[in-house]
């Protein structure tokens, strides 16, 4: 056995795990809550617990946590130890089936907007059974779902459960229509890609906006940026590979697939890629993958930037979520190799453009965030307007669709590379499109919006939300048809004339597209602020409420704490603007100028009639972009402040995109070009030379 195949899940209570140390009925039991949702009798839960104790303390575990996902994005967790007193001055170890299942963590303390008063702190996290425990340092960590004294989602992870059953339950509807009897639940999966950026620990603890918000807040471009292509997929570094190995091997003990890395298109940044799993499981792993990268970083002497935009001026980062859906035999966005007689295929397909179509403006705020809006839009992440691209064979298919006509598929070629002891390629039907938001890849969705900071919870939340909306108004149609086939292909003619102009197939980055895109009628929603609006529409609730996704309140809730959330991220960063130029770069600028003032005055005094028109434009240049930044500073202090007094979040979130953000970038502008023009002794913080080539 090698050491990577022992080593893979070593830290994961895994189903094999649980084969090994689990009675017969008690693993039987189990197995059917994972695989068909059934409720775990308590007996059975005390079986497990046990088991899963005995196994976590002989790998050294001394405590055990509730592992789960507030609406802060990330992961929390409180340790409790596996100690009991025994009555004798001693304890012995102990874990109950009700330890496992449930849990009582403070819900006030968390994001709620309302569903808990800040009076009222009881909250519960329930295991969930479908993803597995695993241990981390010397802790048993439980996977878990955290809601409010009242019944409400104060979490990731809930309403993505609801939303893979609420999917599962359409699915499986279609299914019968095609025959299927025998398929009792169909499962969304993901296969999350994660780019990031590593710097050098040192530099980054001398930057105060990279501490306190985790991008750059002033930066001039250096001589060198990714201009050359060179750093893509290029030779790995010996720092940058010991990390990376160091990756796998961690994400490997936790029964993580990190398969693909290598390096991305800027200076600094790098890419992981997983297997895909099912979603549920897949939100847990990238939780990990990203805690993990920070973790190994530091290690390293490294620090992993997770933002959507560390730098400006090169690529940010984002994470492809590479989404399907499928039975346990079989993936149901596979075309095969005739898919215009693929009619299962093409009705799940034909139900997936309907709804990004549809409701493509809550998938774009499902994508939506401050580091996102950095990112969204230029050229190296998708557009703001939802499109999907299909590729030549899918496309044809559907434009025969759409006439009525639908006869035949496009055929794969080879391609004849001209020299000999090379092999003929087979090619792909279709090129793949990187300027698509929403991209068909062979078996699968990409969707690219999605920031590299974020959780992937809420994007596939919508996505399988929409997606059963679909397939349900399609069943609902279907399922009383006296031809079956004749129905569904009127049913499907319908759906692609309706919602064909969300099929985009050309440059997503061409400005002509924006123009195209309007004529088609496609939203075109550029910020997070004008996103998070769609969350409180009557049509969006009514889904959500619908599939049993998310009540009305949890909407509200979500949308006010995004709100909040997004301008708190703002403040910060204006903030950490106003202390870095008025205490860090504004001095250093005077200091320089003094230094070029004192050095013309030597040489007057030294030797009269030597010139110093150089120094003198030197003074007045540096002299007059100084004054404008601080008038620019005053400005954005005026901003900030009549932000903040805006009572209703909405309107709070309004001012500190469009008034406090743009204050910061007039105040930024004259900053970054005096960095280009002060000595280097004399700059405050490294610079992005430094930053992106020092690693």
């Amino acid at each position: 056995m090698s050491k990577m195949s022992e080593i893979f899940g070593s830290n994961v209570f895994s189903i094999t795990v649980m084969k090994e140390r689990l009675p017969k009925d008690t693993f039987k039991a189990l197995k059917k809550t994972i695989e068909l949702g059934e409720a775990l009798a308590p007996e059975v839960a005390d079986v497990v617990a046990s088991a899963m104790k005995d196994w976590a303390v002989e790998k050294g575990a001394t405590h055990y946590t509730h592992w789960f996902q507030p609406m802060t994005g990330k992961t929390a967790e409180k340790h409790d130890s596996f100690i009991e007193p025994a009555g004798d001055g001693k304890v012995i170890m102990e874990f109950s089936g009700k330890q496992l299942i449930q849990c009582e963590p403070d819900a006030s303390s968390f994001p709620n907007c309302g569903l808990r008063a800040t009076f009222e702190a009881r909250g519960y996290t329930a295991w969930d059974a479908t993803s597995p425990a695993f241990m981390k340092d010397d802790t048993l960590c439980i996977p878990t779902a955290f809601c409010a004294y009242t019944g409400e989602a104060l979490d990731k992870k809930t309403p993505l459960l609801r939303s893979m059953q609420a999917l599962s339950k359409q699915a499986v509807r279609i299914l019968r229509l095609f025959g299927d009897t025998t398929t009792h639940s169909v499962t969304s999966t993901v296969g999350p890609e994660q780019e990031y950026f590593l710097i050098d620990k040192k530099l980054y603890q001398e930057r105060k906006d990279l501490i306190f918000t985790g991008r750059t807040l002033f930066g001039a471009m250096p001589p060198k940026g990714q201009e050359l292509d060179d750093h893509y997929f290029g030779s790995i570094k010996e720092r940058i590979s010991a990390f990376m190995k160091d990756i796998d091997v961690e994400l490997w003990k936790l029964g993580i697939t990190s398969k693909t890395k290598h390096n991305e298109v800027a200076p600094a940044q790098h890419e992981m890629a997983p297997v895909f799993t099912t979603t549920n499981i897949a939100t847990d792993h990238n939780q990990l993958v990203m805690d993990t990268m920070v973790k190994i970083a530091n290690r390293h002497d490294l620090v992993c930037l997770l933002h959507e935009k560390p730098f400006a001026g090169v690529n940010g980062s984002g994470k492809h979520n590479n989404w399907s859906i499928a039975t346990e035999s079989a993936n149901l966005f596979a075309p095969g190799s005739t898919p215009h007689e693929n009619a299962q295929f093409l009705t799940f397909l034909v139900a997936t453009i309907a709804a990004v179509d549809k409701y493509a403006p809550l998938l774009r705020m499902s994508a939506a965030n401050a580091g996102n809006d950095h990112r969204l839009g230029a050229n190296e992440a998708p557009p703001a307007i939802i499109s999907i691209f299909l590729g030549e064979q899918l496309n044809d298919i559907i434009e025969q669709i759409k006439d009525g006509s639908l006869t035949s598929s496009k055929e794969a070629a080879t391609m004849d590379l001209g020299v000999t002891t090379l092999p003929d390629l087979p090619k792909d039907v279709t090129d793949r499109n990187r300027t698509s938001p929403f991209a068909f890849t062979g078996n699968r969705f990409e969707f690219r919006m999605v920031g590299s900071a974020q959780s992937i919870s809420g994007p596939n939340i919508v996505l399988n939300t929409i997606l059963a909306d679909a397939l349900c108004e399609i069943a609902d149609e279907l399922e009383n048809a006296t031809d079956f086939r004749s129905a569904l292909s009127t049913k499907l003619e319908q759906l692609v004339k309706k919602h064909y102009k969300v099929i985009f197939n050309g440059d997503g980055y061409n400005e002509d597209w924006v123009v195209e895109a309007e004529k088609r009628g496609l939203p075109n929603i550029k910020t997070t602020v004008e996103a998070l609006a769609v969350f409180s529409d009557d049509d969006v609730i009514a889904l959500f409420g619908k599939h049993g996704v998310f009540t009305k309140e949890e909407c509200l809730a979500r949308q006010e704490i995004m709100y909040e959330e997004y301008a708190k991220t703002i403040n910060i960063e204006a903030l950490v603007s106003v202390d870095m130029a008025q205490k860090e770069i504004l001095p250093a600028v005077m200091d320089y100028i003094a230094s070029v003032a004192d050095s013309m005055n030597a040489i007057n005094a030294a030797v009269p009639s030597a010139p110093v028109g150089t120094q003198e434009k030197i003074v007045i240049k540096l002299s007059e972009l100084l004054e404008l930044a601080q008038v620019n500073l005053d400005k954005l202090r005026i901003e900030i402040d009549a932000a903040i007094a805006k009572e209703e979040i909405s309107e709070l979130a309004h001012d500190f995109i469009f008034k406090v953000f743009e204050a910061m970038k007039a105040l930024r502008t004259p900053c970054d070009e005096l960095e280009t023009l002060v000595a280097v002794a004399y700059w405050p913080f490294p610079t992005y030379g430094d930053l992106l080539f020092r690693v």
